[in-house]
């Protein structure tokens, strides 16, 4: 039966959760001896960047859900280690692990991890480089991008945000949240399509390539029912979002390929099918059903997509056909399809959130 092997797939990417965790990125590593914009020792970007932020939340929630002791002495032994020697420069990407870290400071109450959380989140409200109209601009460790919007800021940053203003009663960090929500919806939902455009410049007002990109997509598939499941989001605002993540929805369902996943480019067939965003895609359509927020007739998608990732789960635990981290296409799309594919700590971690949601439909 499907709902056993899921639970079995699920198992085996926990399995080899820790090795891909701690894996170094050489790509990433090289470019930082060129690229380091603050300056400081790049060994602490090392394991402290989104790759990992995003693959600590995969193993939060997964805690969230067992209450299994051993997910939480992962989680408090990479924290711990971390900042004992000393964290990096404070950017988008580097903000990401604050997040899972926010969660585990609220369960624990321990301060070393309040410290942490508090000093980073008041670090976005007074020193992140703001773009025009106020936007979070997508500072990343190793580039400006001066005057950009990307919708990978919502998650990796803005949920931070927007959870210690939950955790700290900060009605200033939840409002800043609320506004950088609706702010990129703005420039980044496509409005013939609903899709989402992987960034906007203030330096000629245009979207770059016209990319609908598909992690970046899924970010924005995830991040808006975690917001919304975070904050108690005031009405005008939250019919905004949930209308911008109905229309995106519906247009994923127009273009999912028929194995069940979805294209690198979404609306181009020719692009490889890639599995981190098609478990993105999965749990977050998933997540909005579940919480009302879609028609339920959309989970039949997220159903289909569900085959063929537990195809990409090898029985090593790894999750095949995940892309490599992307930069901003800035002049074609077709640069989104050289990207290589490579295991990544986020391909494991969205892979279990979408196992873990499905078996909560079952």
């Amino acid at each position: 039966m499907q709902e056993q092997e899921v639970a079995r797939k699920l198992e085996l990417c926990v399995g080899s959760f820790k090795k891909v965790l701690y894996e170094p990125d050489d790509i990433f590593l090289k470019n930082m001896e060129k690229n380091n914009l603050a300056g400081d020792d790049i060994s602490k970007y090392q394991l402290w960047e989104w790759t990992q932020g995003v693959g600590l939340y995969g193993l939060w929630k997964l805690f969230e859900r067992t209450k299994d002791g051993r997910y939480l002495a992962t989680l408090r032994e990479y924290y711990d280690a971390r900042i004992a020697d000393g964290l990096p420069g404070k950017n988008i990407n580097t903000m990401a692990p604050v997040l899972a870290l926010s969660y585990l400071y609220e369960y624990t109450g321990d301060e070393t991890y309040g410290a942490v959380c508090k000093e980073w989140a008041q670090w976005v409200m007074d020193s992140l480089p703001k773009t025009k109209e106020g936007g979070f601009q997508h500072i990343t460790s190793d580039t400006l991008n001066d005057g950009e919007l990307w919708d990978d800021t919502l998650f990796m940053t803005v949920l931070v945000l927007a959870n210690m203003g939950r955790i700290l009663g900060r009605q200033d960090y939840t409002d800043e949240a609320v506004y950088q929500f609706l702010l990129h919806t703005k420039y980044l939902a496509d409005k013939k399509t609903g899709l989402w455009y992987h960034g906007f410049t203030f330096h000629g007002n245009h979207n770059f390539a016209g990319a609908f990109w598909g992690r970046g997509n899924c970010w924005v598939t995830i991040a808006i029912p975690l917001l919304l499941e975070m904050l108690p989001v005031g009405q005008p605002a939250r019919r905004i979002l949930v209308n911008a993540l109905e229309n995106q929805i519906a247009s994923l369902a127009k273009y999912q390929d028929g194995n069940g996943m979805w294209h690198t480019l979404i609306d181009d067939p020719t692009s490889y099918v890639e599995a981190s965003a098609t478990s993105g895609f999965g749990y977050g359509i998933l997540k909005a059903v579940h919480m009302g927020l879609v028609d339920a007739a959309y989970a039949e998608n997220a159903k289909k997509a569900l085959a063929p990732i537990l195809k990409c789960i090898r029985e090593d635990g790894i999750v095949d056909q995940v892309s490599y981290g992307t930069a901003m296409g800035r002049e074609t799309k077709d640069f989104y399809k050289q990207i290589p594919l490579r295991q990544m700590p986020y391909g494991q971690a969205m892979a279990m959130l979408f196992l873990m949601e499905a078996g909560e439909e079952a």
